[in-house]
């Protein structure tokens, strides 16, 4: 008996397995899908208030699903939009919660073993922010400082294995999300805030006085940043990079950058300011899912 009992557990995990690696199908039956959405993450993914939110991977992922939606042959289809952290963002695409995963989340080996990436949309390089004021120009003049970081990513990891960081000792600050972490360096409880420039340069775009503060040092790592889905489930991986392929190729996503990242945008009407960097044009050239432990290597 208990044999059995055993026998028909696995048998329903493996069918729930493979009812929730089936997107598509998902998507079709209920004619709705799940976006998970960032609330802070620069010009890439953010909110407006009310429920409403925007950005260069919004609206990319908008567009992915729009062509999901013809696919399917669906009349209509509910994008439903869940705010997602940097530390939930991968549970909630693996427990089905969320399907597509469309802010500011960097492919890495240890990522692949537990989720898909679309093919990279956003090479990121990850940098320092600090007072215009502060006297601070690089990692050399963090010992003793407060740097703030978001919890659930790795940018400080990064900073810390940076052979420039070799004897630099300062003190971690956490913030819940982007925004807050930014708050941290904003009101002086942090010294530098250490992040993706993109989210960087958004945060300082929208803050009360801009000119306050600067991106300092040197590029700290080179990340591919994709959208993320569920793991083993090529059909949806196929639509999706499918579907961005074809923007790449025709010039949409490099207009969605220019729309994004060089013009102004709202709530604010202020300009992020940021090109794309020859990184990124590279991956629109050549689209690849490549993990950032790619770009590291020499």
């Amino acid at each position: 008996m208990k044999k059995t009992l055993i026998l028909t557990a696995a048998l329903l995990a493996v069918g729930a397995a493979q009812a929730q690696s089936d997107t598509l199908k998902k998507i079709k039956d209920s004619a709705s899908v799940t976006m998970g959405v960032r609330e802070s993450s620069g010009a890439l993914s953010y909110t407006l208030g009310d429920g409403k939110f925007t950005g260069f991977h919004v609206e990319l992922c908008q567009q992915v699903l729009g062509d999901v939606q013809k696919q399917l042959g669906l009349a209509k289809l509910d994008v439903k939009y869940q705010p997602v952290t940097s530390q939930n963002r991968i549970p909630l695409v693996q427990n089905g919660t969320v399907d597509i995963e469309c802010g500011s989340t960097t492919n890495n080996a240890a990522r692949q073993k537990d989720v898909s990436f679309a093919v990279t949309t956003f090479v990121e390089e990850v940098r320092i922010a600090v007072k215009a004021n502060s006297g601070i120009t690089g990692i050399e003049q963090l010992t003793g400082k407060n740097v703030a970081t978001t919890t659930g990513t790795t940018s400080v990891q990064t900073l810390r294995k940076h052979e420039r960081a070799n004897g630099v000792n300062f003190n971690e600050v956490y913030g819940k999300d982007h925004a807050d972490s930014f708050l941290l360096l904003e009101s002086g409880r942090a010294d530098a805030f250490v992040m993706d420039g993109a989210i960087l340069a958004g945060n300082i775009a929208k803050a009360k006085n801009p000119a306050d503060f600067k991106l300092v040092g040197e590029v700290l790592s080179v990340e591919p940043i994709a959208i993320m889905i569920r793991k083993d489930d090529p059909a949806f991986k196929k639509a999706v990079d499918d579907a961005l392929k074809s923007r790449m190729k025709s010039g949409e996503v490099a207009r969605l950058w220019t729309k994004w990242f060089e013009q102004p945008i709202p709530p604010t009407n202020t300009k992020v300011g940021m090109a794309a960097n020859e990184n990124t044009k590279a991956a629109w050239a050549n689209p690849n899912d490549k993990p950032m432990e790619d770009y590291a290597k020499k």
